[in-house]
């Protein structure tokens, strides 16, 4: 079997399990965001009166952190009364930043769990070595009750890297490139593992890019085997056990993909598709409005990094909006440590709170019809930021950074941050 097999089968209370199977399994983590009160309804719909575990569940207020409408403030308190009664001491709120690293963070997640959050990018933790998915709200109101999902065993392909990221590129690179060749369907309702000497040589947040943006190829989950790069980080962060499922030598996947990177410039996806990938070449000179940096997939600490570093020593073109968003308070404050808030002020950036709002058009942020943003976020369509005649480019912080200071879509340097 494989290692995500593995984890189904134990939560499943099964020996084994295969593809296509369709299973009942125990959960382990489930999260609510602020954009499912409809949650809520379904529960009490369904006859709830109590939840399963008020201790495997968690309530984020990410996305509008704070609220921007008094509909957004009128759903947050409805969710502060239904946490308060069904007492769910966790709840994450309008300071804590987006789930999918809070939840790290405060050393929630751990390998072999089973994790559902009302969030597509749920797939993040699979670079924690677990499962972890994305469900509705009426699917998440039936795990409120019971503690438990139903799911077909997905297939697993395997995207294989070698070699080294050369300066000027980014793991952002590394997916948009695979999201290019691959298509945005290529893995519908499979897991995507990513494996090979390119991924051991990442860094954490390097690999989270990837886990992160699994889903836009369609996956249901992803996930990356634990390394003693992980064990450091979880011994770092709880005292709790855990285990590293191991996927079996012979075990037959799908698919296999491979990508050589040492070579990989820096890539970038024209507005409207995310799989629309081109070399940066192809784009440059493209005059840009704005450049935003921030959420799950452009706001973790070596994002502010890289846009510290190209914003040193220069400043943001006039007439040009930079908008940063850390994806946590805790980057926040390791953001302020090391400097790279100060740069980014300096030079003329925008601060904003860690949160989901513009990376999907709630607020702070928004885009006007026929302006064009470069942005190190993982979506791209049509009214994803705002106007649905705006024009959004995906690249990575150090490109959009970069465009920010040129005042068009431009090549980083290549110097480190």
């Amino acid at each position: 079997m494989h290692a995500i097999e593995y984890i189904l089968a134990a939560h499943a209370g099964r020996e084994e399990v295969g593809a296509g199977d369709i299973i009942t399994v125990d959960v382990d983590l489930a999260g609510v965001n602020d954009l499912y009160l409809q949650v809520l309804s379904s529960f009490w719909e369904m006859g709830g009166k109590e939840v399963w575990n008020p201790e495997n569940i968690v309530f984020f207020f990410d996305h509008y952190a704070p609220p921007s409408s008094i509909k957004a403030a009128e759903n947050q308190r409805a969710m502060r009364a239904f946490v308060e009664q069904q007492g769910i001491d966790r709840l994450l709120d309008i300071h804590e930043g987006v789930c999918h690293q809070a939840l790290w963070q405060h050393g929630w997640i751990r390998p072999g769990m089973l994790v559902a959050i009302t969030d597509s990018h749920a797939t993040t933790h699979g670079v924690y070595g677990a499962f972890s998915t994305g469900v509705g709200a009426t699917d998440m109101a039936g795990i409120l009750l019971s503690g438990k999902m139903w799911l077909k065993v997905p297939e697993v392909v395997r995207v294989e890297l070698t070699g080294s990221l050369p300066g000027g590129s980014m793991a952002k690179d590394v997916i948009l490139k695979v999201l290019g060749t691959l298509g945005s369907d290529s893995a519908v309702y499979k897991v995507v593992e990513f494996s090979g000497s390119g991924v051991d040589k990442m860094s954490l947040d390097q690999r989270t890019i990837l886990a992160n943006m699994s889903v836009e190829l369609g996956a249901k989950a992803s996930f990356l085997q634990v390394d003693t790069l992980l064990e450091d980080e979880l011994v770092r962060k709880t005292n709790a056990p855990y285990t590293t499922p191991m996927t079996d030598p012979d075990y037959e996947y799908l698919a296999r993909y491979p990508f050589e990177i040492s070579k990989l410039g820096p890539q970038i996806a024209r507005p409207g598709a995310v799989d629309d990938v081109v070399d940066i070449a192809t784009v440059l000179g493209t005059p840009i409005d704005q450049a935003y940096i921030g959420g799950c997939t452009g706001g973790l600490l070596e994002d502010l990094a890289a846009a510290a570093c190209q914003l040193r020593r220069t400043h943001v073109r006039k007439g040009v909006k930079l908008v940063v968003s850390p994806a946590s308070n805790s980057i926040y404050l390791k953001a302020l440590e090391k400097g790279y808030i100060a740069e980014i002020v300096r030079a003329g950036g925008t601060l904003i709170n860690p949160g989901c709002g513009p990376c999907l058009g709630i607020h702070q942020g928004l885009l006007a019809a026929g302006e064009v943003c470069v942005s190190a976020a993982s979506r791209n369509f049509p009214g994803r930021m705002g106007s649905a005649e705006a024009q959004i480019y995906l690249a990575s912080s150090a490109v959009a950074a970069a465009s920010a200071v040129n005042g068009c879509i431009a090549l980083p340097s290549k110097e480190e941050a």
